[in-house]
């Protein structure tokens, strides 16, 4: 195993520029506000990984998939979140009872991991990723690519969790709800427009 420092800090650069402005990242720090804020990041991080490992694996087959359909589960997802945080805020009760926050490692795990790990297929950051490992070497462009998916998460998570403690749940809710419906209908617009 060779490992390339240049190619590292290229994958690490390249791809957490692509993500900063990504529906993920914005996921990322809607479900922060919701949930514990590290199990959401163990399961955003291990989606990232097995979206890491595919792309450097398999690249030339990511091509193969039908993006119609990874963008309609994908906007399907983003379309139940939205439902659930704004659901979520309307009952009058004090902001500190959120009975409807949701709780445990694997409730909250599962449900990190499954909105990143069918919205990012075919996304740019897993296409660069691909490209990436094709001419700089598998094992750098793979942990350059990780690092910096799991940094982005990471900084959404921590703006996150600052707004939840400056801003009245209830708000925090119906803003990430509405954020989860926009991100709903772009990834529908990207069905058709794809």
């Amino acid at each position: 195993m060779h490992l390339d420092p240049l190619a590292i800090l290229t994958a690490f650069g390249l791809i957490f520029l692509a993500e900063l402005p990504d529906k993920t990242m914005f996921a990322s720090l809607a479900m922060g506000t919701r949930m514990r804020p590290l199990y959401v990041w163990i399961g955003t991080s291990t989606a990232f990984l097995a979206h890491v490992a595919i792309a450097v694996g398999a690249g030339s087959l990511l091509g193969l998939l039908p993006g119609w359909i990874v963008k309609l589960v994908s906007a399907l997802l983003f379309g139940f979140g939205a439902f659930m945080l704004l659901r979520g805020g309307d009952d009058d009760e004090d902001d500190d009872t959120g009975g409807r926050t949701v709780t445990g490692f694997w409730p909250v795990f599962s449900t990190a991991f499954t909105a990143v790990f069918i919205s990012e297929w075919g996304d740019l950051t897993q296409i660069t990723t691909a490209n990436l490992a094709a001419t700089n070497g598998t094992w750098s462009t793979a942990i350059g690519s990780f690092a910096a998916l799991t940094t982005v998460s990471a900084l959404a998570l921590v703006a996150g969790r600052f707004i939840a403690k400056r801003v009245p749940l209830k708000t925090v809710q119906r803003i990430g709800g509405v954020c989860m419906a926009g991100l709903a209908i772009w990834s529908l617009t990207e069905v058709f427009t794809g």
